[in-house]
């Protein structure tokens, strides 16, 4: 019986709806409607369903309906779902709003924090302490007064999320069971939802799942209703596996569309014979790019609009290019989105008056075809699109690269132009998903899907050193697709903390088997046989004192350390110290559903003739390219680019060097035939390469700041992320930085010259040579303030080079060097050595050869010396991993791009940054401003501007003398402080780099609070004076009116463990917005 049902696969979007059909007689059929078109029909998914099988009025015939759908995240990105009352232990009213203190974006002036999605907040006096033991009893008359109260005022959706409450549910089921028997009709506790440490993760993740399941249960009822008794429905989750309706819970449905496509994109592949792939899901206002090598990749933690979800998530990458991308120039560089054209007005071509576009630009290139679009277009919708229309919004663009350069670009490189920097921006995205996690993609195949992919698919492979790219016949629905694909599973995680000894083992073994249950009787309460279940577990085991996790399968201890060490040492390139902790366990029931599986196409025995040949222009020139119908290519058609390729909904370019072919599936195979010939670039300044070569730079900071997040021991830098990494050149000018610290990030420049000057050119009997790095932390010296430690890597071009060819940095604030008091920030030094430990420009690499026990000499000497030297060193570590990924990929990009073009495009993003800042100078005017500071030192500035050269003077003169507290702050400190201002007063997004600064004369008095004299203590000048600095600026500006002007570090410990913390507080207001505060 089953085999005579309808089986529909449905990818219900933001826009449209897409549907996969497989009739009672096994024809493949497919459908994409308007996701809203209330004009027309109620629900998008019903309507396909109807049309599909010509049963217009009625109960739909038998059949089997697989959903992945965007109503949860619509709900959330929307802030359109229920009103939801959050219960947290007496004293953490305020816990979730706070999170984790971060600003969403560190250079606006104008701080918009996302509101929180409870409503309301009740505390209830209860406490459980780390270890089980009850601090405060849970009074249940008091409580259920309380929520009575709020069930009153007309809240239905309940969120506990209390101290422990993960661990030791108690106090949270007995809140539970008191909701539910006053009538609350959700009830999610965090003990159930996300049983995990870590309370603010857990409660987000609590109360997004209250917040959005009723939406979601209210869809589901809808939507199961209409669909009639004979329709089973099952719905995708984040994770990868379908649920029935009353298992389809809000945190779970998040990334329910996506899911689906990976979960196509995997069988897909391993139909053709791929197992290591890349997908590439290429739409019209952004990319998806996800990775599998045997194993599905997911996350147990996503950030999804400003929020800490934990649930299992499929590992997707975004990045804000797809067709509808808008290409312009900023007066000195082509940009290509963030923004979109959207499908109103969308690209030029759609004759609606919209701006230039990518997918204008592969038009105008010849790689898409007017003919070949359904005539949809226009205001009336009738007509194909414009290619004048598109020639006309570039011509447009070209007149504003005229004025600004001098001369008038060629249209087809232009519009090349664009694409190279939207390919570019996709491969970023890949290595994001791939590198990072140790994984090499040349090795693995690009499968391609979305409707845009196809157009940019060997583009990105060549950018990627990628050989082979995979395109189903069904690569635009391939969502849908996959949801005709996919399992029944059950997915739970559990807190372990476990040492991996012979009773931790047999801890592991008692939760492996208890969690087996839960999720068999998970798919049991859905219907799935027991016999049909199969089981896939994997433990999470992390070095002692790091939050980075492998997961492997579990079994004996040496099995499981090997696994571990191996994938460790690939994905961080050293070996874990310490000792090896189980972490959490994982466990997915799944159940042996049949798939859609089999070919998806009807092929022709003989191969068509081509359609026509067309002219493209690409990689710099134009070519003759025959245009063919995929529906009439034959398996075992093969032909050599330059090649397009045309179906009902998409076009594949087959650039030169490639050779495409088709499999008995279908599937187009794209092959690299050519070895992949790199285009050279001059030192000239090019607006193209001047975007490129700036996003080359930025992910290589960003590269080195993700190998450091991950690789290092302190909470400090691995939560706070108080650390910066970035690029310099051979001057010691900042090149590019990820936007991590500012206070760091204007001063690392002074290290990275000290290092310079002291030993460069054999200033120190030695010199430097390849596979070195260095310390420091002394502010007068190179430094700011001694908990902040940088380490700085000389990068060679080449290792038999004399001298380095550019620089890499990496400064982390190391929560203990010393001093008077634990976590070295004491609030009464006088002198420097009270405030820790000086490291001024020791080497610390020799060669490639980590000087372990010297630096474990230095920490450990002194008066006062490190609390935690294995700490220091295991941070300092990271650091120097983090070092060596940038230098190598630094050598990289020298070797494809050429020496010569490095250098120059470093100094071409610095002068573009001086162009931009020199514009904003134009538009200053002079002022002056005298800050008090509470301990009675006075910050006085005044900014002269002349409006010829468009340049400043910066003058502190006035500023009080140095201080005898620790209040004094060295001059990178000053530095920073400026360089900050200046890239908040700038509106788009430059680089703060080197370049920034040129404009600008900085003159501070000698022996000032602001350039003390050594031993002066300089502890709270890097985090307070710097905050006072920057006010100062801001009023003399008449930018804004002062923020609170202090970090508010809090730090406390004894001799074995010390903690550091700066608590966020208000930032003020604006020409035309009123301050923020925290309370």
């Amino acid at each position: 019986m089953t085999a005579r049902r309808w089986r529909f696969w449905v990818d219900r979007g933001g826009t449209f709806t897409d549907v996969v059909a497989r009739s009672p007689d096994g024809r493949v059929e497919r459908l994409k409607l308007l996701s809203e078109d209330p004009d027309s029909y109620d629900d998008a998914t019903i309507e396909a369903m109807r049309r599909l099988t010509g049963v217009h009025e009625g109960d739909l015939p038998a059949a089997e309906l697989r959903l992945g759908t965007t109503v949860a995240t619509n709900a959330l990105l929307e802030r359109k779902g229920e009103p939801t009352l959050l219960v947290v232990t007496r004293g953490f009213r305020d816990a979730l709003r706070i999170g984790t203190q971060e600003r969403p974006e560190i250079f606006a002036r104008r701080i918009e924090l996302p509101p929180p999605l409870y409503a309301d907040v009740v505390e209830i006096a209860e406490r459980v302490g780390a270890s089980g033991e009850i601090v405060m009893p849970l009074r249940s008359d008091a409580a259920q007064q309380l929520l009575q109260q709020k069930f009153d005022e007309g809240y239905r959706s309940v969120a506990i999320a209390l101290m422990h409450g993960y661990r030791f549910p108690e106090h949270e089921r007995k809140l539970a069971e008191i909701a539910e028997s006053i009538g609350f009709m959700q009830v999610s506790a965090s003990h159930e939802v996300a049983p995990l440490i870590k309370m603010i993760a857990r409660g987000q993740t609590t109360v997004v799942d209250a917040y959005l399941s009723p939406v979601l249960d209210r869809y589901v009822r809808k939507l199961e209703a209409g669909l009639g008794p004979a329709v089973d429905a099952l719905y995708m989750q984040s994770s990868g596996g379908l649920a029935a309706g009353e298992a389809f819970r809000g945190k779970d449905a998040i990334l329910s569309g996506p899911a689906g496509g990976i979960v196509g994109m995997v069988a897909v592949a391993r139909e053709a014979g791929f197992e290591d792939v890349v997908g590439f899901d290429m739409g019209g206002t952004s990319t998806d790019v996800s990775h599998f090598a045997g194993r599905y990749e997911r996350d147990s933690e996503t950030r999804v609009a400003g929020l800490r979800i934990r649930t299992p998530m499929m590992r997707i990458e975004t990045v804000a290019a797809g067709g509808g991308s808008v290409c312009q120039f900023d007066g000195g560089r082509f940009l290509v989105g963030p923004e979109s054209a959207g499908a109103i007005p969308g690209p030029a071509c759609y004759r609606r008056g919209g701006p230039l576009t990518v997918t204008d630009c592969n038009l105008l290139l010849g790689k898409l075809r007017p003919e070949h679009f359904p005539a949809v277009f226009g205001p009336d919708g009738n007509r194909p699109p414009s290619e004048n229309a598109a020639q006309q919004a570039l011509q447009q663009t070209l007149g504003q690269i005229e004025s600004a350069i001098g001369r008038r670009m060629d249209a087809r490189e232009a519009a090349e132009g664009f694409l190279d920097i939207a390919v570019a921006s996709m491969a970023n995205a890949i290595k994001a998903v791939s590198l990072r996690r140790g994984h090499d993609v040349s090795r693995a195949a690009l499968v391609c899907f979305g409707g845009a992919g196809g157009q940019h698919a060997c583009r990105v492979a060549d950018a990627l050193g990628m050989h082979e790219i995979l395109l189903h016949p069904l690569g635009s629905v391939l969502s849908a697709y996959g949801m005709g694909l996919a399992q029944r599973s059950a997915l739970r995680e559990r807190t372990l903390g476990l040492p991996l000894d012979e009773e931790g083992l047999a801890a592991i073994d008692c939760a492996v088997r208890a969690l087996c249950r839960e999720t068999t009787g998970d798919l049991c309460g859905q219907g799935v046989g027991a016999n049909s279940i199969r089981h896939e577990v994997l433990v999470a085991l992390r070095p002692s004192g790091s939050e980075n996790a492998i997961e492997v399968a579990p079994g004996s201890r040496e099995a499981m350390l090997r696994a571990f060490r191996s994938e460790w040492r690939e994905r961080f390139g050293f070996d874990a110290t310490g000792d090896i902790v189980a972490e959490t366990l994982i466990v997915e029931a799944m159940s042996q559903d049949r798939d859609a599986g089999g070919s998806t196409v009807a092929l022709p025995e003989v191969s068509g003739e081509p359609l026509g040949q067309v002219a493209i222009f690409t990689g710099g020139k134009e070519h003759r390219a025959p245009l063919y119908d995929r529906s009439a290519l034959a398996e075992g058609f093969a032909a050599d680019g330059p090649v397009l390729i045309v179906d009902e909904v998409s076009t594949t370019v087959v650039e030169p060097g490639w050779r495409v072919g088709v499999d008995k599936l279908g599937n187009l195979i794209l092959s690299r035939v050519d070895a992949r010939a790199h285009r050279a670039v001059g030192p000239e300044r090019d607006p193209v390469r001047l975007e490129i070569m700036s996003a080359l730079f930025m992910s290589i900071a960003e590269e080195m700041g993700a190998a450091l997040q991950s690789s290092a021991r302190s909470v400090n830098i691995r939560e706070r992320l108080d650390f910066s990494c970035a690029l310099f050149d051979k001057t010691g000018g900042l090149v590019a930085n990820a936007p991590h610290m500012p206070v760091h990030l204007g001063s690392m420049g002074e290290s990275v010259r000290t290092i310079l000057e002291r030993r460069g050119e054999g200033r120190d009997g030695r010199g430097m040579l390849p596979g070195d790095a260095y310390v420091l932390n002394a502010p007068y010296d190179g430094g700011t303030h001694l908990p902040d430690i940088t380490v700085v890597m000389p990068v060679f071009a080449c290792d038999d080079d004399a001298v380095p060819a550019w620089f890499v940095a990496a400064r982390g604030h190391h929560a203990d060097v010393g001093g008077i008091s634990p976590g070295s920030m004491p609030p009464v030094s006088g002198t420097l050595d009270e405030e820790g430990v000086v490291i001024d420009n020791e080497l610390l690499v020799d060669r490639g050869e980590f000087l372990e026990h010297r630096i474990r000499v230095l920490l450990g000497s002194g008066r006062w010396p490190a609390r935690n030297v294995d700490q220091n060193v295991a941070d300092l570590q990271a650091q120097v991993a983090a070092c060596a990924r940038g230098a190598n990929e630094l050598r990289r990009i020298a070797r494809e791009q050429g020496r010569e073009a490095v250098d120059a495009y470093m100094a071409h993003a610095q002068d573009h940054a001086e162009a931009a800042v020199r514009k904003l100078v134009g538009n200053l005017s002079n002022g002056g401003f005298t800050l008090a500071m509470d301990n009675g030192a006075r910050i006085r500035v005044s900014v002269s501007i002349d409006r010829v050269e468009k340049s400043a003077v910066v003058d502190f003169a006035g500023t009080s003398s140095q201080l005898a507290d620790n209040f004094n702050a060295p001059l990178p400190v000053v530095r920073a402080a400026v360089l900050y201002v200046v890239r908040l007063l700038i509106d788009e997004p430059i680089p703060m780099n080197e370049g920034c600064l040129r404009p600008f004369a900085i003159r501070v008095p000698a022996g000032s609070m602001l350039d003390p004299r050594h031993p002066a203590a300089v502890v709270a000048g890097n985090v307070e004076t710097s905050q006072a600095i920057v006010d100062a600026l801001l009023g003399a500006l008449g930018a804004t009116a002062a923020s609170q002007g202090t970090m508010n570090n809090f730090t406390f410990g004894d001799d074995s463990r010390q903690y550091y913390e700066t608590i966020a507080g208000g930032s003020g207001a604006g020409p035309d917005w009123t301050s923020s505060r925290r309370t």
